[in-house]
């Protein structure tokens, strides 16, 4: 009788415990994703007719680009872009990187072509926050996309990342990266 007694509660706490995690699962899938913050940028052109970034700002609106460029007389001209053309440039440089032919993904310096540069800054709000992670989960991507953004935006936003990495403390409250613990015997 007992042994029935406590196999049921056994049985109960089993279906119970597979519920709970059924439920977290469930809710974890319709859990909203977190949309990359879109931004306005300015562009500019260099002498060897690469581009890098020289502002970058959060906005609340759609995605948008100052390009400023020179004309044949070395004038600098600029134009607007907007979210649609920026799209647009940043598919077109995707599918290069899923054919290997993407400068994103090669080594080198110096800036990256017009497509490459909106897609190295802009991938996640532009695309999407999937293709903008594996983008990121890329060596070459990931260093390139750093290397073209000039922007004190991104510096400021890059010291923030390094500062909240670098103050995570240790069970024992100290720095985790200070922390040292050396051998040492006590009483015997």
């Amino acid at each position: 009788m007992i042994d029935k007694h406590i196999s049921s509660i056994v049985s109960g706490m089993a279906l119970g415990s597979a519920g709970v995690m059924m439920m977290s699962v469930l809710s974890g899938c319709e859990a909203p994703q977190e949309k990359q913050q879109n931004r306005y940028l300015v562009i500019e052109q260099q002498a060897n007719g690469k581009y890098i970034v020289v502002e970058e700002m959060p906005t609340e609106g759609p995605n948008r680009a100052i390009i400023r460029e020179k004309d044949a007389q070395g004038n600098t001209q600029e134009r607007f872009m907007n979210e649609e053309e920026m799209k647009a440039l940043a598919s077109q440089e995707y599918k290069k990187v899923e054919n290997g032919t993407s400068e994103t993904t090669q080594s080198g310096s110096g800036g990256m072509g017009l497509g490459g540069t909106i897609l190295a800054v802009a991938a996640g709000s532009l695309l999407g926050n999937m293709i903008g992670n594996s983008l990121m989960n890329n060596k070459n991507f990931s260093k390139r996309a750093s290397s073209v953004n000039k922007s004190a935006y991104s510096r400021s936003a890059s010291a923030k990342r390094a500062s909240k990495s670098s103050s995570k403390k240790s069970f024992f409250g100290g720095n985790s990266r200070s922390s040292s613990y050396g051998s040492r015997s006590y009483g015997g």
